[in-house]
């Protein structure tokens, strides 16, 4: 049997910012990357019966040379590129690669990438910021806890994810009782007197809000959440960028053989697995189910029984993942973390579908604004 060679790159797209607020959350260095390692191994162990060669390639870029970078892994033949990057530049560089590659988000939340922005050429393994918001809502609703206190951050990014969390409170039922927007006014926020400046503030900002359940945060830019639980006026649970999070993985995920994937993480990188890893990891395995299945590695033959009912993933949540065919994303189970553990999963059981109980996080068909043909 003649050996395929099946080329994949993986292009992390770093950028230059202030660090996390927990030194426990520096990104390593191989974030992204061990991932794509367990991934093309994983797909080596069926791949190599089934005459197939796995090989994956991995680039760094900065906004500015990413184009350059995209540019040089099409050139070189590669028609798998799994990127890690924000909106903007994911849609370019979907741009940049053309209709002959897929290309794998496995990093940006935007829910624009999957409507008005979508591209034919364009998948994603992270899931949409909709899809959190979803995830949250339902345990939320289904905790009793309908009243929530909105606290998002000033950054684009900060008031999309509070967009999506007014739209997951329409849709399931809440009311959002208060807003309140906490503004980046810069300065350090780990100094000698950080704690008791936290302390002051945190209460402060908090004092006099309406009368609310829960307090829910969106501040993907990481600026203040952390700091909610324990500070807030009225003593009340924090969910959203703190306290109970929605994530694709989580560390301590166990159930439906996660801890067979998490020692093998370990084993391989020395750390354990973080959600951009995992989301590398599953466009990798998404590739490599694929072609073992088909036999190919022709980008139109995987593509389309990726899209196809027969396509299914396994991926340790407890059910097969499958792709959505109006707009690229993978639907997938959302984790809801709560410091060292995993409280809850999402879909909540009640939350019911006519077509896939998943497909009650994040965007339906019928609401979709990607015009897109697949």
């Amino acid at each position: 049997m003649a050996q395929i060679d099946i080329r994949a790159a993986v292009l992390r797209v770093d950028v230059a910012g202030r660090p996390p607020v927990s030194r426990l959350d520096l990104p390593p260095e191989d974030l992204g990357f061990a991932g794509a390692r367990l991934g093309t191994a994983d797909n080596a162990t069926t791949g190599r019966f089934m005459g197939q060669n796995f090989v994956t390639e991995e680039v760094t870029a900065t906004p500015e040379t990413a184009l350059e970078a995209m540019q040089k892994i099409v050139a070189s033949g590669a028609k798998l590129v799994v990127t890690l990057a924000d909106d903007e530049t994911t849609v370019a560089l979907a741009d940049a690669a053309g209709e002959g590659v897929m290309v794998f988000n496995a990093r940006a939340r935007g829910d624009a990438l999957r409507g008005e922005q979508c591209r034919a050429n364009l998948f994603h393994t992270a899931p949409s910021r909709a899809m959190l918001a979803d995830a949250l809502a339902q345990f939320l609703v289904w905790k009793k806890w309908g009243e929530w206190f909105l606290i998002e951050g000033s950054h684009p990014g900060d008031k999309a994810m509070a967009g999506a969390y007014r739209r997951a409170a329409t849709k399931f039922g809440a009311e959002i009782v208060e807003e309140r927007v906490f503004e980046d006014t810069g300065g350090a926020r780990a100094t000698d007197s950080g704690l008791v400046q936290i302390q002051a503030q945190i209460p402060s900002f908090t004092q006099r809000a309406e009368d609310h359940d829960v307090v829910v945060a969106a501040d993907e830019t990481g600026l203040f959440a952390a700091y909610l639980p324990y500070h807030t006026w009225e003593p009340r649970p924090v969910a959203g960028s703190a306290g109970l999070r929605p994530m694709s993985w989580h560390p301590a995920m166990e159930m439906w053989g996660g801890t067979q994937f998490q020692s093998r993480f370990e084993k391989l990188a020395n750390r354990p697995a973080r959600e951009e890893d995992y989301q590398v990891w599953l466009a990798l395995r998404a590739v490599g189910e694929a072609a073992t299945r088909t036999g190919s590695a022709e980008m139109a033959v995987l593509r389309d029984y990726m899209l196809s009912d027969q396509f299914q993933l396994g991926a340790f949540k407890g059910q097969p993942l499958t792709w959505r065919d109006w707009d690229g994303q993978l639907r997938q189970p959302i984790l809801l973390g709560s410091g060292p553990i995993v409280a809850t999963v999402s879909p909540q059981a009640e939350y019911l579908h006519q077509v896939s109980q998943l497909d009650t996080l994040g965007i339906d068909r019928p609401e979709t604004t990607c015009k897109i043909e697949r």
